[in-house]
């Protein structure tokens, strides 16, 4: 596939969804793919499923068209799933996913196998946001698609700061601004700012944070009972592990918060010496060698003992 026209043919009812509590590359990637198909296939029935977008991101042209997925049973004739590395991290949409008729993966994730008819899988990609730049009719790039991509690209690479971050990344970063987009502004509005209450979580996390493996490996965690107290969701915790990860000495970065009864997510940044991709993978997840993560049953101390003890194994 070279580009994404080359799959939509005669498809009339699409789909379009992104792994469950979507960060910025999902919500991206898939508002700068929605933005593109919608100018380009007016009349087609075209829906973006996802999680409840946090208020951050609302100002992005298409927010206000994303939908949750309902009761309601739909029949898709082409079902694209964007920055996701398996099937059971679609969520609720996976009904949708399973029935189409047409299904396709477009992501940048190191993962163990494909579950798409297509799959379009460049893990040297800094985002899923940049593959969808590669994968649209570029001359119809106008500044609603590149808003989205740029917010998207923006988010996994850090500010362009992680490792992810390529020559090419950056050129279309430039390509996008030219569009004349804001993009300070996007920067200050998904990244940079941060509500009270943000603020508050993340003093909070950062005095529970714990050093271990002789000062290399760092961890907190937040429960729901927590977050609920301090007023905060999920997407407001989304800066905790790389505020740890600059810490003076740390190798590797854990955060872990609650999103179920006896299930926490994960999150591992490296700084370099410790592939977390395939630290995240041991325990069912996935990413990116240098930022991934996973969900565990376990007690969040005793799953912080566990990647401690195991992070200072593959730093001797």
């Amino acid at each position: 596939m070279k580009k994404i026209d080359e799959i939509m043919q005669d498809h009339r009812v699409i789909g379009i969804t992104a792994h469950v509590r979507p960060d910025g590359d999902a919500i991206g990637s898939c508002l700068g793919l929605w933005n593109y198909l919608t100018r380009k296939y007016a009349g087609r029935d075209i829906q973006v499923y996802l999680d409840p977008l946090p208020t951050k991101f609302l100002f992005l042209p298409g927010a206000d068209q994303v939908k949750q997925v309902g009761d309601e049973e739909r029949n898709f004739d082409l079902f694209i799933t964007l920055d996701c590395g398996a099937i059971d991290r679609i969520g609720p949409a996976a009904k949708y996913f399973r029935a189409a008729r047409k299904t396709v993966c477009i992501d940048h994730h190191v993962r163990m196998g494909d579950f798409a008819q297509i799959n379009y899988i460049f893990p040297e990609a800094s985002s899923t946001s940049e593959l969808i730049f590669d994968l649209i009719d570029q001359d119809l790039l106008d500044n609603k698609i590149a808003q989205c991509l740029y917010m998207g690209i923006a988010h996994d690479t850090g500010l362009f700061q992680y490792s992810c971050t390529s020559e090419k990344t950056m050129r279309i970063a430039g390509r996008l601004m030219s569009t004349g987009i804001d993009y300070s502004g996007i920067i200050d509005m998904t990244f940079s700012a941060r509500s009270f209450e943000q603020n508050r979580i993340l003093g909070h996390a950062l005095d529970k944070a714990r050093l271990y493996a002789d000062g290399r490996f760092v961890a907190s965690y937040i429960s729901k009972e927590e977050m609920d107290a301090y007023g905060v969701a999920a997407g407001d915790l989304d800066l905790i592990v790389s505020q740890l990860r600059v810490i003076k000495g740390v190798e590797v970065a854990c955060f872990l918060y609650q999103v179920g009864a006896s299930d926490f997510k994960v999150s591992f940044r490296s700084n370099g010496r410790i592939d977390v991709a395939a630290l995240a993978m041991d325990y069912g997840g996935g990413g990116h060698i240098r930022a991934a993560g996973c969900n565990t049953a376990l007690k969040p101390k005793e799953a912080i003992c566990l990647f401690a003890d195991r992070v200072k194994d593959l730093l001797s």
